[in-house]
């Protein structure tokens, strides 16, 4: 988990280093479809780069499993996959880099899905407070 907390951290800072160059170093209308993307791809590895913790952290009360681990993963793949995807055709403007973004939202949705699945594990039924 201590890689994921080191990437996650990486990933936040670079998240908000692309957030505010697109805010800022790409003005004008003829970049706005290309500035759009960066935020996006921001605004999903930032909350990315908070989940990675959050599960990380998680993972201190619960270290036999595993599977929050594959959430991390699958959130870092995500983040490479989706986000990446999206800045390379901003930046390159090729579009067929967009095949890729559908592999990287099925990775998040996947990572969200084990953290769902450990959750349900690792709670009882009986610790609820209803």
């Amino acid at each position: 988990m201590r890689m994921s907390i080191g990437l996650a951290g990486i990933s936040g800072m670079s998240a908000v280093a692309l957030g505010a160059f697109a805010t800022h170093g790409m003005a004008g209308q003829e970049m706005a479809y290309a500035r759009e993307l960066v935020e996006k791809g921001a605004h999903y590895q930032l909350v990315h780069a908070v989940v990675i913790v959050a599960v990380a952290a998680l993972a201190v009360f619960r270290p036999n499993m595993r599977l929050l681990a594959f959430a991390n993963m699958a959130f870092i793949l995500g983040t490479i996959l989706f986000c990446g995807s999206l800045y390379a055709i901003a930046f390159s403007g090729l579009k067929a880099f967009g095949m890729v973004a559908p592999l990287g939202g099925i990775s998040f949705m996947a990572g969200w899905l084990m953290v769902a699945i450990a959750g349900f594990k690792a709670f009882p039924a009986h610790m609820d407070a209803d």
